[in-house]
């Protein structure tokens, strides 16, 4: 069943209050246009999927996957297949690869931005 608009909103609030260890270390070097004046927003909808963080210019969403992404990755293919015809590009990283080497998964990300 498609969520309506107020339904959408509501769920990202509930996200961003609910997020993951890896989502909150991350955002602590997203937020406040840290990374060269880019501006991310964290739990963005985008259509009918709820980005963990975006940067609307350059169109730009990251995803943190844990392990619940390894049970249904058409889930995850489908869901990259519609931002990509929205114009975004996504970027992927494991839950551990933020946690135990970040300084890589902000150069990719800082790469992305820029290219």
């Amino acid at each position: 069943m498609a969520r309506t608009h107020r339904q959408h909103v509501a769920r990202s609030r509930e996200l961003r209050r609910q997020q993951t260890d890896a989502e909150t270390f991350l955002w602590q070097h997203l937020r406040r246009r840290q990374l060269n004046g880019h501006r991310f927003r964290r739990q963005h909808p985008i259509g009918p999927y709820i980005a963990d963080f975006a940067c609307l210019n350059p169109k730009l969403v990251i995803e943190l996957d844990g392990s619940q992404h390894l049970e249904d990755p058409t889930h995850d293919q489908r869901r990259d297949r519609f931002l990509h015809h929205q114009g975004y590009q996504t970027l992927r990283f494991t839950n551990n690869k933020v946690f135990q080497d970040l300084d890589t998964v902000l150069e990719t990300i800082l790469d992305a931005l820029e290219s």
